[in-house]
């Protein structure tokens, strides 16, 4: 994981450092949690459950129920089945980092069958490798993807709110 890498200095180390932040602020608005109880919901019964510890599901938690993919595999099936649309395979035994990012590249397959913007996947190596800055995409893409269902009447409603910012670095 990464936990055993040595910090970034520099322009690496300030890019990384701007990522957190901003993984940061989305957390105390409460995105990580809306994101957190609406997959939750959806997949109540048939994956275990993200843990939500207040007053937010902590990054490391929210990273280690989804790292292999097996539970995005099984949320972007669920929206798919609500289209009538084809599930996407995935293996629910995902144990090595290949087996993951297979599974991750059929949750990005899906999601853009489902109508996401290309722009909005979800890269491997961020998911996988859970360091909180990137791991920020991986928020955005569940995010993106609740207001997508939102658009096409899914239910459960995600409830997560649109976040107006302005960046001027």
């Amino acid at each position: 994981m990464a936990e055993n890498r040595a910090k970034k200095s520099g322009i690496g180390g300030d890019i990384d450092r701007k990522l957190e932040a901003k993984y940061d602020q989305e957390e105390a608005a409460g995105t990580t949690k809306s994101v957190v109880l609406w997959m939750n919901s959806i997949l109540q019964g048939e994956h275990d459950p993200i843990p939500v510890s207040e007053p937010f599901p902590t990054q490391r938690d929210i990273h280690k129920s989804i790292r292999d993919g097996v539970m995005l595999c099984k949320l972007i099936n669920k929206l798919l089945e609500s289209e009538g649309k084809p599930k996407v395979h995935f293996q629910k035994k995902a144990a090595t980092m290949f087996v993951a990012y297979t599974n991750i590249e059929s949750y990005n397959n899906g999601c853009l069958q489902y109508g996401l913007a290309k722009e909005f996947t979800v890269q491997s190596a961020d998911l996988w490798e859970g360091r909180k800055g990137p791991f920020l995409n991986v928020i955005n893409n569940i995010h993106s993807l609740g207001f997508l269902a939102n658009s096409k009447g899914f239910t459960p409603t995600y409830l997560g709110a649109v976040q107006k910012t302005a960046d001027f670095d």
